[in-house]
This record gives C-alpha cells, sequence and structure tokens, in this order.
C-alpha cells in the first residue's frame, strides 16, 4: 500500500489534510472514510480498513475534519453540517482527480454523516458504519454536563477524551435539528451496519434503528466485544475483513490483468503487525487469508504458517488432480481428503547421498467410493503427477501413502 498526503478545501475555506492509501496494483475503486467525534484520521480501525481496501485494489481517502488533527480550522465552529459538507467536499475533490468514491464508511457520528452525505453523491453504491449513532444529537451525551453552560454563555470549553474542546451552543441547536429520517430511506445504497452490543459510548439499540430505517439491500453485522473506538487490533482486522468481504457484491471489482507469464497473478503477503509476524495474504481482488507463527515461535498463531500452506498446497493440488483423472475415467470416486505432514529429516535418511538436512512431507490419501484394487493404485500413481508435486520434487523427498 503507497500512502500519499492530500490536500483539500474544507467547509469553511481551510485547508484540511487527508492520507490517500492507494493499491500496490490496479485501482479498481475508491473509498472514502469518515473518523469518530474529535477522533482523527489514524486511528487504528481506519488504518487497519484502509490497508485491507487497498489491498483488494480499493483507494481510501481518510482525513481529518476541519479544526481536528492535521485540519486547519476552528473546531468550535464546527457541527454536524459542517462535517457532512467535509465529506462532501472530500468526495468532490476526489472525483477531480478521477476518483470519486463508491464506497463510503463512518465511524461513530462519521457514519451519521456518511448517511447523510450518501444521497447527495450519485457515485456512492455502498455505505458502511461502524458503532454509528441513529440520532446525530446522541454527541450531545459526551458532555452533557457542561450543556446547561454553553447554553447560558454560548460557548464553553468541554473535556473530551482527556482533551479539552470548545463547543458552541450552534453545535448543540444543528445537531438537535439533524435527524437521518429523511436521509435512510433514501440512501439509494447497499448498507451495512457493523456495531458492538457492549459498545458503552453508542448503544446498539443505533443499530438497530438505522438498520430497519434503512432500504434494502442491507447487512448487520455485531462486533460482539469491541470497544467503541475499536482499538483491540483484532477487533480492527475482523471489522476491515467483513467489509472487504461485503463491498465485492455492491462495488464492481473487474479482476486486474496479470503479469505476463503469471497467469494466475501475483499473491502478496503484506506485514500486518510488525510486532510479531502476522502476515496479510492477498491473491488477486478476491482471495484473502492470514498467514503467522505459532505463539511458541513468537507469533500470534493468527494463520497457518509458511510450511502450513505449502503442505495445504500440496494436498489440495493431490486431490484435486486425482479428482480430475476419475472424472475422465469415470470412475467411482465419492470423495477424497489428503493430511500432508512436514517435517525437516537428514538427508542420508532419505538415500540421497548427502548429510544435509532436508523437507520431508509426508501425505495420506483417502479415497471413498466403489474402487477395485486396480483403481485405487492408479490414482495413488496419478497422486504422484500433481504439479505441486512435481515443482517439491526438485529438492524435497515426498513420501505418499494410501490410508486403509
Amino acid at each position: 500500500m503507497k500512502t500519499e498526503k492530500f490536500s483539500f478545501t474544507g467547509f469553511d475555506g481551510n485547508p484540511l489534510a487527508a492520507r490517500l492509501d492507494m493499491p500496490d496494483g490496479p485501482h479498481l475503486a475508491t473509498a472514502l472514510f469518515a473518523h469518530c467525534f474529535t477522533c482523527g484520521k489514524d486511528i487504528a480501525a481506519a488504518r487497519r480498513v484502509a490497508a485491507r481496501l487497498a489491498g483488494l485494489g480499493i483507494a481510501v481517502l481518510r482525513f481529518d475534519f476541519t479544526g481536528l488533527g492535521h485540519s486547519s480550522g476552528e473546531f468550535e465552529n464546527t457541527n454536524f453540517s459542517s462535517n457532512v459538507e467535509d465529506i462532501e467536499r472530500a468526495a468532490t475533490a476526489l472525483s477531480d482527480r478521477g476518483m470519486s468514491p463508491s464506497l463510503l464508511i463512518g465511524h461513530s457520528l462519521g457514519g451519521a454523516a456518511v448517511i447523510k452525505a450518501a444521497s447527495r453523491l450519485p457515485d456512492t453504491k455502498a455505505v458502511v458504519t461502524i458503532g454509528a449513532p441513529a440520532d446525530p444529537a446522541h454527541v450531545v451525551d459526551n458532555f452533557a454536563d457542561a450543556v446547561p453552560r454553553i447554553r447560558a454563555e454560548g460557548v464553553s470549553e468541554v473535556n473530551l477524551g482527556g482533551r479539552p474542546f470548545r463547543v458552541r451552543e450552534e453545535f448543540i441547536k444543528d445537531v438537535e435539528a439533524s435527524d437521518l429520517n429523511d436521509a435512510l430511506p433514501s440512501l439509494n445504497a447497499a448498507l451495512l451496519v457493523l456495531h458492538a452490543p457492549r459498545d458503552q459510548i453508542v448503544s446498539i439499540d443505533n443499530a438497530a434503528t438505522i438498520f430497519i430505517g434503512a432500504k434494502h439491500p442491507k447487512s448487520f453485522v455485531t462486533l460482539d466485544d469491541a470497544d467503541h473506538l475499536i482499538s483491540r487490533p483484532e477487533d480492527a482486522e475482523y471489522v476491515a475483513d467483513v467489509i472487504a468481504a461485503w463491498v465485492a457484491k455492491y462495488v464492481q471489482l473487474s479482476p486486474p490483468a496479470p503479469p505476463p507469464g503469471a497467469p494466475e497473478g501475483i499473491v502478496r503477503s503484506t506485514e500486518a503487525d510488525p510486532r510479531g509476524f502476522l502476515q496479510d495474504i492477498q491473491s488477486g481482488p478476491n482471495h484473502h487469508t492470514f498467514a503467522d507463527e505459532p505463539l511458541a515461535y513468537g507469533g500470534t498463531n493468527k494463520g497457518m504458517s509458511p510450511y502450513g500452506f505449502l503442505a495445504s498446497g500440496l494436498g489440495a493440488c493431490t486431490s484435486m488432480t486425482i479428482r480430475m483423472y476419475a472424472r475422465r475415467k469415470g470412475w467411482p470416486l465419492d470423495h477424497i481428503w489428503v493430511d500432508v505432514s512436514h517435517d525437516k529429516v537428514h538427508a542420508q535418511d532419505a538415500e540421497t547421498g548427502t548429510r544435509d538436512r532436508i523437507d520431508r512431507f509426508r501425505r495420506e490419501i483417502h479415497l471413498t467410493g466403489a474402487l477395485d484394487g486396480d483403481q485405487r493404485a492408479r490414482l495413488l500413481e496419478i497422486a504422484d503427477k500433481c504439479p505441486v508435486h512435481r515443482t517439491l520434487e526438485a529438492s524435497s523427498e515426498i513420501e505418499t501413502v494410501l490410508a486403509d
């Protein structure tokens, strides 16, 4: 993923700071990410979602709202309506670059804002909300004790997340006058609602209200025990994976042309967590998994090890090769499964004539169906013609047996 600085003009004429995360391969679509109330573009959930979508070929623009993060302007002059306008201006800036966003993602109050903005952005095909309130006025609960003082004085400083912010009475009036009742039925885009049942900031009933108010197509996915900020890496990864799996149904992601000499395209491994060994494995725009190491080797055990992938490739290729042969012959093969184990052995044990250690793969093939002895023996021979077997055979010993 390549990240570049991006800037555009906000609602009040001040420049807003953004990051544009671009795919390393072909650019297939564009998403716009709106962060939570008083948060910023670099929160964990935003970074993780952007990285995952970039792996699918989707560019992601994440920006700081006016007066927050690295964006200019005064926060006290903003409100919910200005946030919606900032989103629209971000979309316009992308369109001017030929990258009109087809996916809008909003976290918390940003989720309510993307719902409000979606109907004004005709290229929107899908909208995702994460822990979003059904009523923008819900955000006032974050500083409820200061509301009387703000109403009396017109503006007052409040503490939000351990940081001081000045809030004007106009902000309160604006969120109280804003609602999603008109925006939800006229969304004209697929909707994915993500919410944690134990969210202590925005309760789960908000998700129900949003979901019921929108027309189909719409989906709801629970985030179990995640917190409101999706601060744990595993929760951010889950959110990213769900969005990536869901969005392909609504946003056209044409597979990129593979490079010459690589008919199956490129498999990319990207470090997902520098504290361990977790890797994002992306094969084209449609296939994603994780690779990792066991806990005993300093990993987090969230995916198969590299040797596990190697063994799975041998097992899968063996099963496919046997199936193709049996199908062509019309033999009564009902089902196949292949168990593969891997170990390091001394080459002298494998009778190779050297004293080095080599890789040994033990492959146990299970065949069910009314096969006679000659057919089973022939299928065992065919297993050795598996292309992955032949690839590994040049430097590895592969032991193959038929299960009883």
